[in-house]
């Protein structure tokens, strides 16, 4: 990441599958523990020392492989009670999103797109008001491939040269 993207990466995750993606692509690997709170405490500890940090949960995933309708939605809740704390840190740029569909009446990661909302001062509002599959589809972004994340995401951090002519 540090050689096309020009940024100091780490990763915050406590499974190895993600780790060890990190390492692959060069991020740096920082202690998360065991829960939410842990995960949301080393991202405020190692804030200021990255560019962009990626912040893995595993937890609502194995909910729908579990098929656990419940636990996944208070996993759901819990972390929506945890994202104040990363506001409060004023990240330049901020992307909420998942690396597949997992719904827990399958059981199984599914075909289904994911949710996508990127929050940056040089968003333009499109009126979406709640983060869920119906309203990102409604919303400016649309649906699009994982490959244009990354580089949406670069954008929205003014780290792209100029666009266009």
């Amino acid at each position: 990441m540090s050689d096309v993207y020009k940024i100091k990466a780490a990763a915050i995750s406590n499974f190895p599958l993600y780790r060890g993606l990190a390492r692959l692509v060069g991020m740096d690997l920082l202690d998360a523990g065991n829960t939410l709170g842990d995960l949301f405490s080393t991202l405020q500890n190692h804030f200021e020392e990255y560019d962009f940090i990626s912040l893995h949960v595993k937890h609502i995933d194995t909910a729908g492989e579990d098929k656990n309708f419940n636990q996944k939605v208070e996993l759901i809740e819990q972390l929506d009670r945890h994202i104040e704390t990363m506001i409060k840190l004023k990240p330049d740029v901020t992307v909420v999103t998942s690396d597949h569909s997992t719904p827990a009446i399958m059981g199984l990661h599914s075909w289904h797109p994911v949710p996508v909302i990127i929050s940056s001062p040089w968003c333009r509002p499109d009126g979406i008001t709640k983060f869920s599959e119906y309203n990102c589809l409604k919303g400016s972004l649309g649906r699009f491939p994982a490959t244009h994340l990354m580089p949406l995401a670069m954008a929205y951090a003014q780290k792209l040269g100029k666009f266009g002519a």
